[in-house]
């Protein structure tokens, strides 16, 4: 599927300018999930064959298997009943905010092709809370999916940080309900100030909060939902310590590492867009957080790892860094939308590999 990709649909996604590409691959998987059968049978080429390789478990879920979509492909809920045909383990919508919001002024999205890169500096841009939990409710919820469904939950932008809690517990109480798991971002680039919430004395009262809302949920009968911290790439190792010290504190179930990062290494050095970058550049500096956070926490902490990820390899060395399951984005614009069914299937026989 690689090189029809590469033959046919790359170029024309790659005619379009970069948010007009993913406008269209959304619409079209949006499309392809309501054609039920023919996921089904995209599904069973895709999926690995689950009585030889088991399931990935992790937080209490169970993942088809390692390799799930990023958040900010899907940020309203629209394309996610397609992804497990496409072969992904599980998929995260969003960041969804509490209020729905334009994001920032186009153009607001930059691919780098010679280096399987993108800039984006799109600003959380989505229809807010209300409208994804309405989307939702009509699909099938927890339990009834083939893969787990994360949502990722983000600060709305006119929102103050001192009332950055109370904007994220409304949209936590909205979806908490229709979420197999929920991400707290705090760490994407693009939203002003967003970022000091990674320090301490903001992080801790709003994760203490929804962990609070988290119980309360379980006390009054209702399902807890995992809960995971997404981390920037561009925290110092002190700044991820701090970090990790509250997680354990509070009883997080997880953490993705990592967003995208504002650093501009090598060729970046002279492009002057500004936003997170991600793709092949940010995979050195993933992977050392990886290792990092498995080796601080004694591997106790599920990790899952984003960044860089585009290939066998690539995946390859997240897991061995310390991460449980993988997540992918940028590498699909470049390597096509069966790059999740490709990494999984040669994961599972790099395994066969190395029990042999």
């Amino acid at each position: 599927m690689g090189r029809f990709y590469d033959a046919f649909a790359k170029p024309y996604f790659f005619r379009h300018e970069p948010e007009e590409a993913h406008e269209i691959a959304v619409r079209n998987l949006a499309r392809l999930g309501r054609v039920r059968p023919l996921c089904a049978l995209l599904e069973r080429w895709a999926q690995l064959d689950g009585a030889r390789h088991p399931p990935v478990e992790c937080f209490g879920l169970r993942f088809p298997n390692a390799v799930g979509l990023a958040a900010g492909f899907d940020k309203n809920a629209e394309a996610w009943p397609a992804a497990a045909a496409l072969g992904f383990g599980h998929v995260e919508i969003g960041t969804v905010t509490r209020h729905g919001q334009p994001g920032n002024p186009r153009p607001r999205l930059f691919r780098y092709p010679a280096e399987e890169a993108v800039i984006n500096r799109m600003g959380f841009n989505n229809a807010g809370a209300e409208a994804v939990a309405a989307r939702l409710a009509r699909l099938p919820g927890p339990g009834a999916r083939r893969i787990p469904l994360g949502i990722n939950l983000g600060k709305t932008k006119v929102t103050p940080l001192e009332q950055a809690t109370e904007d994220y517990l409304g949209s936590f109480r909205l979806l908490a309900d229709h979420a197999d798991y929920l991400v707290v971002n705090v760490s994407s680039p693009n939203t002003p100030g967003l970022r000091e919430l990674q320090d301490a004395a903001w992080l801790r009262p709003l994760l203490a909060a929804l962990v609070a809302e988290n119980k309360a949920r379980a006390a009054s009968g209702r399902a807890r939902r995992p809960l995971l911290l997404k981390i920037a790439p561009d925290l110092s190792f002190p700044q991820i310590d701090a970090a990790l010290g509250v997680i354990a504190d509070l009883g997080l179930d997880g953490v993705i590492a990592t967003n995208t990062t504002l650093a501009r290494p090598g060729f970046f050095a002279t492009v002057n867009e500004t936003g997170g970058l991600s793709g092949r550049p940010l995979r050195r500096r993933a992977t050392e957080i990886v290792n990092y956070i498995a080796r601080a926490t004694g591997g106790r902490l599920p990790i899952i790892a984003v960044g860089g990820i585009h290939d066998e390899e690539s995946a390859a060395e997240k897991l061995d860094a310390g991460a449980t399951l993988l997540q992918v984005y940028t590498g699909m614009i470049f390597r096509g939308p069966f790059l999740a069914r490709d990494l999984a299937h040669a994961l599972a026989h790099r395994q066969r590999r190395l029990r042999l």
